[in-house]
């Protein structure tokens, strides 16, 4: 009996492992298959035509900064290049650059569901540096090698491959979405969450190393060489990730509600910093604006910091709350707001289609343009509130990444007497934007995903022209030696006006 349970122990654990082999094999040939397909010209083309017709029947802000002639020139030269089968990955290359054109921050395209599954789990090659970009500047803010002592933050990096970096920084902005003409918005965006490695695989392709020309603590230009990042190697399972610190479920909402939004007070500066990354509802925010403001009333504080530089917006609802809180006036969000249809040719292609013919067929109204404008926040006036209303002296800081709602919060206060604007030009747009509804087209054969904002709101129609972000009163941003000491510049010149603003009322 005792020789049988052996003999079955010793079959089990070679089935075990020979079935694990399989699907780890399996698995890896289901993952090989996913990133290397090919669709055929055909099928490109028959999608492309579906993302160009459903972008010129509903996408309210098309020619909105680039002219109905170019635009049809940038989708007649894309889909004339069309000829070669592409996988996933080169299509949406292609289809990004034309998005890019459009000049609208709230239109995207997102790989399949499918895709993006496999690129959760995939062992990827990565581009090893992450970069602070402006102008013809690549100046090093991150390096997957730890061990490296030449690349270290706030290195300038001449060249990549014998490529000047004004050169890569000017391609990879023609795939880079933004509002209006603001460049600061396209140049952080190139700075952040890893985009300028990400653009330099999809546009160019990873060799397996990389020729670095770059500046050193003297000034001489150096060259070295950094292999191309493997993600899944044994160096990315040291994490200090909150999900793997043993914090209680409780201590982890705490920890992301902190990171997300919070208040600060320094009683010798007699100010309050609020920090507020986004606008997006589910994050407590009508509650945090109460207490906060009933907090900064309580201790009687002459100064408020509203620190927006990393808000990518969310609710407008609730970016005019904020702004109910400081404005002493009354206003209006937006001087029109309006959707151009409200189905679509294309509504089997289209998520939820059905749910937003209904909101628009409830909230909006067809008027003699044949537009369906939005009436509601077209006449309804927002009042300042009353109750721990702050008079104070307000500085609001802004940058690259403060879009979308964020922008309205700050256009509606730029100019108030007490406000003041530090920082650097938004990314969202200044006079409006095209977002508010934004249904997600599925293409038919690459199944990429398409974002194409619904409604067209005007904020200030004499800054349409600019097409600009919200500008900043006082211009501050950080410069090569603030990037190597990780100055904040910013905060730091918040700061000193709050020191003159002390010494002048005493």
């Amino acid at each position: 009996m005792r020789k049988f349970e052996a003999l079955f122990t010793v079959a089990y654990c070679f089935i075990a492992t020979l079935m694990s082999s399989c699907l780890l094999s399996c698995s890896g040939s289901r993952q090989a298959v996913i990133a290397n397909k090919q669709y055929a010209p055909d099928q490109l083309r028959k999608d492309f035509l579906l993302f160009r017709h459903a972008l010129e029947e509903s996408h309210p802000g098309l020619y909105w900064f680039t002219p109905k002639m170019e635009m049809d020139r940038d989708f007649d030269e894309a889909y004339s290049s069309l000829t070669d089968s592409l996988t996933e990955r080169e299509f949406r290359t292609l289809l990004t650059k034309v998005v890019a054109d459009i000049r609208c921050g709230h239109t995207s395209v997102s790989y399949s569901r499918r895709y993006s599954r496999y690129l959760d789990t995939a062992k990827a090659r990565l581009f090893p540096l992450s970069f602070k970009i402006w102008e013809d500047t690549l100046a090093v803010t991150g390096n997957f090698n730890p061990d490296d002592s030449l690349l270290t933050r706030g290195t300038v990096v001449r060249s990549i491959n014998e490529t000047p970096a004004k050169i890569l920084i000017d391609s990879f902005l023609q795939y880079t979405t933004g509002d209006g003409y603001s460049r600061a918005g396209r140049y952080q965006s190139l700075s952040s969450f890893g985009n300028f490695g990400l653009l330099y695989k999809n546009v160019i392709g990873l060799p397996d190393s990389f020729r670095i020309s770059y500046l050193d603590y003297s000034g001489n230009t150096r060259n070295t060489v950094v292999p191309v990042f493997i993600y899944g190697n044994d160096s990315t399972d040291r994490s200090d990730s909150i999900a793997q610190e043993k914090y209680t479920p409780r201590e982890r909402r705490n920890l992301y509600a902190f990171s997300t939004r919070n208040l600060q007070v320094d009683t010798l500066l007699g100010s309050a910093f609020m920090t507020l990354n986004t606008f997006t509802r589910g994050n407590n925010l009508r509650k945090f604006f109460r207490n906060s403001f009933k907090s900064i009333d309580r201790l009687q504080l002459k100064h408020l910091v509203v620190d927006v530089r990393s808000n990518g917006g969310g609710d407008a609802g609730l970016s005019t709350m904020l702004t109910q809180y400081i404005a002493d006036h009354r206003f209006r969000i937006a001087d029109s707001l309006y959707a151009n249809k409200r189905s679509t040719r294309y509504r089997r292609h289209v998520r939820f289609q059905p749910i937003y013919w209904l909101m628009t067929t409830i909230v909006t109204r067809k008027r003699n343009d044949g537009k369906f404008h939005f009436g509601y926040f077209e006449r309804h006036y927002f009042r300042p509130r009353k109750k721990f209303h702050f008079d104070g002296n307000v500085y609001i800081l802004t940058g690259g990444n403060s879009f979308s709602a964020t922008t309205l919060f700050a256009q509606e206060l730029k100019g108030q007497s007490n406000v003041k604007i530090v920082g650097e030009e938004t990314g969202g747009g200044g006079y409006g934007n095209s977002a508010w509804m934004i249904p997600e087209l599925k293409l038919k054969y690459t199944k990429l995903r398409i974002g194409i904002p619904k409604f067209r709101m005007v904020m200030r129609k004499e800054l349409v022209a600019e097409g600009r972000g919200v500008m900043p009163d006082l211009y501050a941003a950080p410069n090569i030696e603030d990037i190597r000491r990780g100055r904040d510049v910013k905060i730091e010149a918040v700061k000193q006006l709050i020191i003159e603003k002390n010494k002048i009322s005493k």
